[in-house]
């Protein structure tokens, strides 16, 4: 039996079946954003099932993000189903158009690789890692150290294949489909879309250069988040990063929710000069992920996580289940980095500090406000996305559309500053003048 919905016909004998028609039917575009699908019990009547099997198929669509349920509003196709990313929304920059939308950071002010694989390889002759061998000692002391030097509480370490790894597994092992997590708005484009993946409920929190807004993070442990994610320093896109006072009031406010978990992303650990003032601790299940993407590359897929002994626990035993362990050549290679100091830190915040801070200066001069406390990239508020960035494109300048770092906040464009040579600042910023006139102000909290 069926039960048709306008353009749809469910079908199926087992809860399998039901959910892979209700994918099909989705990414058809069948069953658009928003529909309302039947009753469990009125699917079970209508296909002929019994009403646990019809219970199964729709917590299967949940656990794929496909639908969600929410009380008497009934169980409805998410707003931006599963498969449908942020990430794909981009700007494909034409020949001749200076591209500052990627995100990535100046292969200049990258380390050279070649004597540290070197070394890596040379340690994997004398002492081959082999299945059973645990993370790399070297990397975990140092990480160690780095981390109790900069205050972070002493606790268990691991290594995982960056930051979204350790995110993932984390957020999976302590969370089910349907939980709030509180997220920054704007955000980082992956997580958010992790977060729509695993059929999570995202409750944001709006920003200003110091981090999350207190009140925001306050409103959304009020409306039952398990799960706080905050980006410590350069973060992704308005290069916030949390200050003394503000880390006191955020902490203080998660000090009385010890059971809700805390996800800390330090990525900006090594090209950033702004002093880490951390959350972790906080509650009594906690995370800090430390990627070396931004600092030595981004092929260097690896990431240092710490956090308190049950979660991770659970990371490790996810780990286990997948992947396994991260390259111990990876991992070598990364301390022989640190060991040698083969990054300036200073330096190289210092040279993208020039950039970010000329270009927000070079807005300002012009009436535009703009955002770029730390980090990589610059958050210009408009009035309009498509707009701005059509104009932007006919002057020769691609910048990413906020849209897909936004959930409520209003629109903004994001550019990339990492490869901003001094001499391009004015050019562009006049030209940013130019795209956006009448010009657009205002705050992105």
């Amino acid at each position: 039996m069926s039960f048709v919905l306008e353009t749809y016909t469910f079908t199926g004998g087992t809860a399998s079946e039901i959910a892979a028609g209700v994918e099909l039917g989705v990414s058809e575009g069948r069953l658009p954003p928003g529909a309302v699908l039947p009753p469990v019990r009125e699917v079970a009547a209508l296909t002929g099932v019994s009403p646990g099997t019809a219970a199964a198929a729709y917590r299967l669509l949940r656990e794929r993000g496909v639908v969600e349920t929410s009380g008497r509003r009934g169980t409805r196709v998410r707003p931006r189903p599963a498969g449908t990313f942020r990430e794909e929304i981009r700007v494909e920059a034409p020949p001749g158009v200076r591209d500052l939308s990627q995100g990535n950071p100046d292969p200049l002010l990258l380390p050279p690789l070649r004597e540290a694989l070197a070394a890596a390889a040379g340690a994997h002759e004398e002492r081959p890692a082999l299945y059973g061998t645990g993370d790399d000692d070297e990397l975990l002391a140092l990480a160690g150290e780095r981390l109790r030097a900069d205050g972070v509480p002493g606790a268990p370490l691991a290594v995982t294949s960056g930051t979204l790894d350790a995110v993932e597994r984390v957020l999976t092992a302590h969370l089910r489909p349907g939980d709030a997590v509180a997220v920054e708005d704007p955000g980082w484009t992956a997580l958010l879309d992790l977060v729509a993946v695993l059929g999570l409920r995202p409750v944001p929190m709006r920003l200003d250069g110091e981090g999350p807004l207190p009140d925001d993070l306050a409103r959304a442990l009020r409306a039952g988040a398990r799960a706080v994610v905050i980006t410590a320093r350069a973060q992704n896109p308005t290069g916030a990063a949390v200050g003394a006072a503000r880390a006191g009031e955020l902490r203080a406010l998660l000090a009385a929710c010890p059971e809700v978990l805390l996800i800390e992303d330090d990525h900006g650990s090594g090209f950033v000069d702004l002093p880490l003032h951390p959350l972790a601790g906080a509650t009594a299940r906690w995370l800090l992920v430390r990627s070396t993407a931004k600092a030595l590359g981004p092929d260097l897929r690896l990431a240092l996580v710490t956090g308190d002994p049950v979660t991770l626990d659970r990371l490790r035993r996810r780990q286990r289940l997948a992947a396994g362990w991260v390259s111990h050549l990876l991992q070598r290679a990364v301390a022989h980095l640190w060991r040698t100091g083969a990054v300036d830190t200073a330096a190289v915040a210092a040279s993208y500090a020039r950039r970010r801070d000329g270009l927000v200066a070079a807005l300002a001069a012009r009436g535009i406000t703009a955002y770029g406390r730390s980090g990589l990239n610059v958050w210009v508020p408009v009035a309009d996305e498509s707009t701005a960035i059509t104009r932007l494109l006919a002057r020769g300048w691609a910048a990413a559309p906020g849209a897909r770092n936004r959930i409520a906040t209003p629109p903004a464009l994001r550019l990339t500053i990492s490869t901003l040579a001094p001499e391009e600042v004015e050019p562009l910023a006049g030209d940013l003048a130019a795209a956006l006139r009448p010009a657009s102000a205002g705050r992105y909290g």
